[in-house]
Order: structure tokens, then C-alpha cells, then sequence
């Protein structure tokens, strides 16, 4: 790789060019100055801050929008439209190029700024449409790109110089939390931010083939530019799991290769140093690409070397925006057939795994250029601190633990049943799309319900939620009372692994760990010790498997054979006094 040339390269194909002779030169004037008078986009630049400070500075968010309107007022093959609001008060715009509905093209969904102080997406896709528009690079008919040019508004007005401590530039930058102060990479099942409810209207209006967010990384030291996240191929699993790995993860990888480009797997290792190997990054439902997983789409995170120069980052960035194009213009009939025999196959499923852990006994070797670390005393405290010696580099083959292995399986549910007051779960579903329908009148029905026997609450908040965790719940078959105007969300639909994932209690990010059925963890009425106890000891008289259930418990559990309080509890908890609504999961299952 060598440095790019900035400045006034971009005009080698433009208008100056065109009118070189000395006697068009009065033509060209009188053609810009018609243009400037009716139409102020044309009197804009379409030289970026990035070119003009030589690499070093990123666009403001005012500089990006300009610039965009600008390229669509000049080119009919850019187009730039508002999707929905932002906390922080604009739209959230999307600029397409090659968009054309109705015809079959492979389409790429690319978000920048999702952390605006990770800008090197944003200035990459400037160049890449500019280039494009002016015909400079060649983008395929049959592909289309729609491209977020800034996701998080209100963290990249929030501009400054300081906050990524670690990153080798740009000069001044965005802040990685929005408007809410949220990291808009954990928030897409909770939706607290308007863009992300923006974002994902646009996701599934749109149904890319190919999900691209643009990031740069953080953690160890290596002699790579640019690495990748992918999407866990396990996880993903079926057509598109298999393709994503034999196929399309090698071929970007061999044609950055002749780009010039080693790249590596996104090196997932913040503890240790990686000469020995990573474990691949897991990604649930809550970041960008673990969402776009759920719809089988090819969801991928390219990350940049926070210590390399900043014009090197927004080049390899460039570089593998190009690659994934052009792969997906050769290939696009075998990512469709991928997408679509999931999705058929999806409809007809009858298990599902919530989670996984990664296989140690299988990896793949990655060729991995790094640099030898050693400690030394810390200037700052005298103890040993961590440093990467640029003057020992090394290329080894390394383990790269890619393999993950399902650590339970569940049936899918034909339907589940949403009473209508839990506001904040339907909302979700129908801003993703989901088929529902209400009940036209009260009904009595025999549904699995679960009941949550023990559950984790983190200690501090995460991302504006208490997330809970380790949900231990079991299932009854009972009788209940729905109301007209419950929700009935059938599984078979498109939506069936999204519907899976956010309803069942003990996913990783189901709505429950959110907070959003919060109401049923706390208990409403009580009973005073003194008062209940000639109560308990009439329901024991009546109650014969009752007494035996409690004998029982005291003999197994010395601390509960102690505890007058705990067998009350026991006792109350198992009687009719007890309110059917604590800690019965307010979501009910009906079974295929």
C-alpha cells in the first residue's frame, strides 16, 4: 500500500477535464455560472475534508449531508432520502446508489457512525459514490447500495478530540454514545433510540443481502490495517452459514490479499496478547450484525486499526467496501438461493438454539502478523506494564476458534400469546414487521405458561437497562383467560427467528432480560407472619402432598428445616393465596 494522493484527484474525470481547449474554457465558465444561478448544489465542492487536509480530518455532520445533497443534485444514479427520526432531532438519511425496485440486484446495506468516533466509514463511502457517480470506479448494475451516511447523529455533533484516547486520528471526531448517551451497538431488540426504530424500518423495508457496519477496533497491537467481523457461521447456520464461511468469507479475504491487504479475522482478545490465538466474537441479537442474522442475512463489522494512520484506515476501509461489491455482484445468484432455501426451510423448522459456546477443539489457522510483546517497568507506577515491540515483528499461524456449539435446543412454539397490555414488547414487534393478530373476544385457552424459578439482575445499569441474566424458569400446562384484543403472533412467518429469540424468556436478549416484563418480578400482596400461621396450619390439615412436600424440603435443607419464615413462605407460595401473576411469564406458548 502506498499513500494515496489527495486534493484535486477526483476532478481527472469531471467537467475541468472535458473542456481543456483554450476556446471552451468561456463555455465552461458560462455553464457553471448558469448552473451556481439555479441551483445552488452545483456551486458546492465535491472535495472532501478528508482529501483537503491530506488524510488526516473527518467531516463534520453538516460537511456529510452537504456533500450528499450535492452528489444527488449532480447524478441521477445517486439518490438521497429521509428514513425516520434521531434523538437528536434530524431525519436519519439513507443515499442510495443504483437503487432500482422491481429489478433483481444484490443489495448492501452499509451504516457509518454507528460510533461516530470511528469515522472511517463515513469518509470511505464519500469517496466510494463520489467515485462511482463520476464514473471513476464501476459499480455493477446488479448491485445496489444503500448507505447511512451518519447513524448517530447526536454522538457526531458531539465532536472533540479526545475521547478515543487509544486511536491514531482523525484530529477531531464524534463521541461513541447518541443524544441518550446509549451505544447505539447494543440496541437493536430494545429500540430505546429513534434512529435504531428508524434503522430497522429501513432494514426490513429494504431486506439487504449484505449487512455492512463500519468500525474501528480497539485492544492489542498488531502489524494488520484492517480486520473483519463476521457474522458466526454456526449460529447463522443452514445455506447461508455454510456459504458465509466456505465461500464468501475466503473470497473477500483472497481479494483484499491482491488489493494488498492482509487481513484477519476481528482479533477478539482484550485479556491476553494474541500470539496464541482468539476465540471469534459471538454477537447476540443486540449488536447491528447479530440482528441482521436473524433475517439470514450476510452481516459483516470491518474493523480498523485504531493505532494505524488515519488515511490508511479510510483506505483499507475503501479497499474492502470495493471487495465486498464486487464479490457480491459475481455471487449474486448464490447469496440469493442461500437466503432464500433458509428461509423455506425456516417456515417448516421444529428446533431452535438460543445458545452457544465456542468449540476449543476445533479452530482454523490464521496467518497473523503481530508484534512481539514484552513488560517493562511503568513510568507511571514502576510495576510492570505491557508494551508491543515494533521492532520485532512476526508472522506465525495461529489458532482462531471459529467453531460454536449450541448449549441447549428448544421446540419452536406454533403461536405465543402477548396479552395486549405489554406496550413496549408489541411495539417492538410490529416496528420489525411481525404478523399479529388480536382476539376479537375473551377466550379461555390451555397454554404452556412458564413460571421463572431464579433469574440474575446486573448490579449497575447496562445501556439504560437492568439486564437480567441466567433466567431459570420452568413450564405448566394451564388454563387462562385471554382478552379480546391479545395478541396471537404465530410463527410462521419470515419474522419466526426474531419472534424466537426476543419472547422466549431465557434468550440472551429476549425482551424479558430487558426489563420490559419487569412487573411480574415483583411480589403485590404479603401476609403478616402472626396472622398466617393458623391459616398455614389448616392448609397443611387439608393438604396432605402439601405436608409431604414440606417434610420433604425440611429434611433435604437443613437452613430451610431452621427457618419458620422460609416454610411460610412455602406454604403461602403454594396455596391459593398465593397471586398467579409474580413470576409467571406474562408471554404463553401454544405448542405445534
Amino acid at each position: 500500500m502506498t499513500e494515496p494522493q489527495y486534493g484535486l484527484m477526483w476532478q481527472s474525470r469531471g467537467l475541468p477535464v472535458i473542456f481543456t481547449a483554450m476556446k471552451h474554457r468561456l463555455l465552461l465558465i458560462i455553464i457553471a455560472l448558469l448552473l451556481c444561478t439555479t441551483s445552488s448544489s452545483f456551486c458546492q465542492p465535491l472535495v472532501t475534508r478528508y482529501e483537503r487536509s491530506n488524510g488526516t480530518e473527518t467531516a463534520t455532520y453538516a460537511e456529510v449531508i452537504a456533500f450528499y445533497k450535492t452528489l444527488a443534485a449532480r447524478y441521477s444514479s445517486v439518490t438521497i432520502d429521509s428514513v425516520g427520526e434521531t434523538d437528536a432531532g434530524y431525519p436519519l438519511c439513507v443515499v442510495y446508489y443504483n437503487y432500482k425496485p422491481g429489478r433483481k440486484q444484490v443489495t448492501l446495506l452499509i451504516n457509518n457512525g454507528i460510533h461516530p468516533g470511528e469515522p472511517d466509514g463515513i469518509d470511505a463511502c464519500m469517496l466510494l459514490l463520489r467515485n462511482a457517480a463520476m464514473g471513476r470506479i464501476e459499480i455493477p448494475e446488479n448491485v445496489a447500495l444503500a448507505v447511512i451516511p451518519v447513524f448517530n447523529i447526536g454522538g457526531m455533533l458531539n465532536r472533540g478530540c479526545c475521547s478515543r484516547v487509544n486511536q491514531n486520528g482523525p484530529k477531531e471526531y464524534g463521541f461513541r454514545g447518541n443524544s441518550q448517551n446509549l451505544d447505539l451497538n447494543r440496541d437493536f431488540v430494545k429500540l430505546d433510540a429513534l434512529e435504531t426504530q428508524s434503522l430497522i424500518r429501513l432494514f426490513h423495508k429494504l431486506d439487504p443481502d449484505i449487512f455492512i457496519d463500519n468500525h474501528v477496533s480497539d485492544g492489542a497491537n498488531y502489524q494488520h490495517v484492517v480486520t473483519l467481523l463476521s457474522t458466526q457461521h454456526d449460529k447463522l447456520g443452514g445455506d447461508v452459514g455454510k456459504y458465509m464461511h466456505n465461500t464468501l468469507e475466503p473470497l473477500v479475504y483472497k481479494d483484499m490479499k491482491q488489493k494488498g491487504y492482509d487481513l484477519v479475522p476481528y482479533v477478539n482478545d482484550f485479556d491476553k496478547t494474541p500470539d496464541q490465538g482468539w476465540v471469534e466474537f459471538y454477537e447476540p441479537a443486540r449488536f447491528s450484525s447479530g440482528f441482521a442474522a436473524l433475517s439470514q442475512t450476510f452481516a459483516f463489522v470491518p474493523e480498523t486499526h485504531m493505532l494505524k494512520p488515519y488515511w490508511e484506515r479510510v483506505q483499507g476501509t475503501y479497499a474492502l467496501l470495493r471487495t465486498f461489491i464486487s464479490i457480491a455482484s459475481a455471487h449474486m445468484d448464490e447469496i440469493k438461493d442461500a437466503r432464500r432455501t433458509d428461509r423455506k426451510q425456516l417456515l417448516t423448522a421444529t428446533t431452535y438454539h438460543l445458545h452457544w459456546v465456542a468449540d476449543t477443539t476445533q479452530f482454523d489457522k490464521v496467518t497473523f502478523k503481530g508484534y512481539t510483546a514484552g513488560y517493562k517497568p511503568s513510568e507511571v507506577s514502576g510495576l510492570p506494564r505491557l508494551y508491543y515491540d515494533h521492532a520485532k515483528p512476526y508472522v506465525r499461524q495461529v489458532n482462531f476458534y471459529n467453531h460454536f456449539i449450541p448449549t441447549d435446543t428448544i421446540t419452536y412454539a406454533a403461536a405465543y400469546i402477548v396479552p395486549r397490555q405489554w406496550h413496549d414488547a408489541i411495539t417492538r414487534l410490529k416496528w420489525n414487521g411481525v404478523a399479529m393478530q388480536q382476539l376479537a373476544r375473551d377466550t379461555v385457552m390451555e397454554v404452556n405458561v412458564c413460571h421463572i424459578d431464579n433469574y440474575e439482575t446486573v448490579p449497575r445499569p447496562y445501556e439504560k437497562h437492568y439486564l437480567h441474566k441466567n433466567v431459570k424458569v420452568h413450564w405448566a400446562r394451564q388454563t387462562i383467560h385471554v382478552a379480546k384484543g391479545d395478541y396471537i403472533v404465530a410463527t410462521g412467518q419470515p419474522a419466526k427467528r426474531y419472534i424466537t429469540e426476543v419472547l422466549e424468556p431465557t434468550g440472551t436478549d429476549a425482551f424479558l432480560a430487558w426489563g420490559f416484563f419487569d412487573g411480574i418480578l415483583q411480589q403485590k400482596e404479603y401476609y403478616s407472619d402472626y396472622v398466617f400461621e393458623d391459616d398455614a396450619a389448616r392448609i397443611l390439615k387439608k393438604d396432605r402432598v402439601l405436608k409431604q412436600r414440606l417434610d420433604e424440603k425440611k429434611r433435604i435443607d437443613t437452613v430451610f428445616a431452621k427457618s419458620a419464615s422460609q416454610q411460610l413462605d412455602f406454604i403461602y407460595n403454594n396455596s391459593a393465596y398465593h397471586e398467579p401473576e409474580y413470576m409467571r411469564y406474562p408471554v404463553y406458548r401454544i405448542e405445534q
